[in-house]
Parts: structure tokens; sequence; C-alpha cells
């Protein structure tokens, strides 16, 4: 890797280091359970008591929720709902108490790692099918993956649009010092696209589209990569998962999460108009064409032992880049919550033992 590639690599970690100093001697207190909450090997309790309540930070989820039904199952009291979904944000509403479960790719949970905090993956999804393109700035001539070589390319290490990136680049045999890579957080990719800061930077649905619903004609294009976001989990704090009582309500929502997926999949109408259309302002027709195109029944395991291996690899190749320090996947997840998702859906959207 070239120094200059280095130089920013240490830069930014050191920034994250300096951050998780200084968010953990902020938390203080409210990250320590005083050797009075829940060991980490006791089992989370089934039962949720009266008055306990939770931030949740699922966009998503919320939406599935409340366009299902499922809403109205919930066993405890919803604080919040923040509006946070970029992973380096949702870390920091970790440190500061203001979020107490979320969900997010398990590159997150890497970095909060890597960086000095403790949180684990409670609940995991898996995907097969690629839920990022690489968009090209408007008037780009990158037609193809084999045009990255030398391009200057967004990436937010700790997020999953970035892993997507370094993924693409590794299995291209494209050195990490062959393109100029641009740390941004991923809030930033469309203005980074849009004044030609970028040439490339990997976009989701449904921001994808309406990127290129405006730019198309400028040139800008979508360009499909193989590399696969593999997870999708719910996570939280360590000292939240050391109250008994939030346990519990994590342990109850965990089953909705999952349904609420399930729903949307078995009723792709009226989840495309309940999110697509009335949420994020597309039209009816390119939410199909999003579902189309990205959309996949939704999978539970009843082991998470690849989720883990893929969360190694993962993991490796950001410590490789210089991005974050070495870490053990295996430490990330608490697996006392390990079937929970997996029991809570009918047989087609189970994977492992008994399907």
């Amino acid at each position: 890797m070239s120094s200059a590639v280095l130089g920013r690599a240490r830069k930014a970690r050191d920034a994250l280091a300096v951050a998780a100093v200084a968010g953990l001697v902020l938390a203080g207190c409210a990250t320590d359970s005083g050797g009075g909450g829940l060991a980490a090997d006791a089992p989370i309790p089934d039962d949720v008591p009266a008055g306990t309540s939770l931030s949740v930070a699922t966009r998503v989820a919320k939406a599935q929720l409340e366009a299902s039904g499922l809403i109205d199952e919930l066993g405890f009291t919803v604080s919040d709902w923040p509006t946070v979904t970029a992973g380096p944000d949702v870390i920091q509403g970790f440190r500061g108490d203001a979020i107490d479960l979320a969900t997010n790719a398990a590159v997150p949970p890497i970095q909060a790692a890597a960086t000095g905090f403790d949180a684990k993956i409670v609940a995991v999804k898996e995907k097969d099918k690629a839920q990022y393109e690489l968009a090209t700035s408007p008037g780009s001539d990158v037609e193809s993956l084999d045009d990255l070589r030398g391009r200057k390319i967004a990436v937010s290490p700790g997020q999953a649009q970035g892993v997507v990136v370094l993924r693409t680049l590794k299995t291209l045999g494209i050195g990490f010092d062959e393109v100029e890579i641009v740390e941004l957080p991923s809030t930033q990719f469309l203005t980074a696209l849009q004044s030609g800061q970028v040439d490339v930077a990997p976009l989701s649905e449904p921001s994808l589209t309406k990127y290129l619903d405006e730019y198309g004609d400028e040139g800008a294009r979508g360009i499909v990569t193989p590399e696969v976001d593999a997870l999708s989990v719910l996570w939280a704090p360590v000292s939240v998962l050391e109250d008994p009582a939030k346990a519990a309500a994590i342990k109850s929502f965990i089953p909705l999460w999952a349904q609420g997926e399930v729903w949307a999949w078995e009723n792709p109408d009226e989840w495309i108009q309940a999110y697509y259309v009335d949420s994020e302002g597309v039209s009816f027709e390119d939410g199909k064409r999003i579902i189309d195109s990205v959309g996949q029944e939704p999978r539970y395991p009843s082991s998470w032992d690849h989720a883990i291996q893929w969360t190694q690899e993962t993991a490796d190749i950001l410590a490789e880049g210089g991005w974050f320090s070495e870490i053990d996947a295996e430490d990330l997840f608490d697996r006392r919550f390990e079937t929970v998702a997996y029991e809570s859906v009918p047989e087609i959207y189970r994977v492992g033992a008994d399907s």
C-alpha cells in the first residue's frame, strides 16, 4: 500500500481511537454495570417487566411493523425511534446512551470493537444477493468493473458500502494503492458523485434509483458488483444487555423484527406502497423494479457459524487495509440469542438444522 494511503488510513484510525476514548469517558458510569447486572453467560429472561422501554434505531423495521400491524404486539415501550442508520452514527448513539438497539450490517460492530466499544450482535438475517451497485459520477467514462483501477472511489470503512468496495477490489486483484480511496461517510456519497469529487461510490436502493433518475441523462450509471453485504443484524451495547429488563425486551423484539421482514416479502404491493412510495418518494413502478432486482426472501440461520466466518473475513480485510485493528469476530456475537429469530418464522425462511 502506498505511503499516502497508509497515512490516510492511520489518520482515520487514530481519529476513531480518539473518538472512542472520548466517548467512553463521556459515557462513564452509564456503561458500567457495577457488578449488579445480568451476567454475560446468564440466560436472557423471557418476561418483560412493566415500564420497560428501549430506544430502537430500526427505520425499515419500524415501517414494516407499522404496515403489518405487528407494532401492536410490542411488549415494551419504545421511547424513541431515532432515524439513525449509518453505522458510525449508531455507534455514537450507543456511546451517548441515545440508542439501545439498532439494525445495521455486520461492519459497524467490527468498527465498534476495533475502537474499544463493547456491543453484541443479537440477531442475524443472511443475504446472498447484492444490495449495492457502484454508481458513477455524471460524465464519467467508468463503464465496468474493469475500469476501476486508478479511479477515485468513495469508501466508508465502517459501513457495509465500504466493505462491498474493498471486497470488489480484492476479487478483481486491484490493490488498495491502485485506486484513490476517498474516505467519506455514506451520507456524503451522493454529493461527492454529483460534484465529481469521486468517480465511483456504492449506492443501495432507493437512493440509486433516485440518483440515476436525476443524472442518468448525464452519463451516470450503476455498475453491478457480485460482492454481497451478507448480513443484516440487530445489535446492542453490552451495557444494555446487562440490564435484565432491557435484555428481555430485546429478546421479545427479535421475533417481530423477523416477522416484519417476512410480512414485507409476502405482501410486496402493500410494502412498496407503504415504504418506497409513501416514505421514500419513488413511484410504485420503481418500487416494484427495486424489489424485483434486489429483493430476496429473508433467511434466518439456526447457527451463526457462517455469519461469524463472513464477519471475520471482513474484519481481516479492514485490518489488512490499515483501517481497524484485528479482532476476533466470535466476540461480536451473543449466542444466547442465536435461535430466537430462527424459531420465530415459518420453516421456509429457516436456514439450518430443521430446514
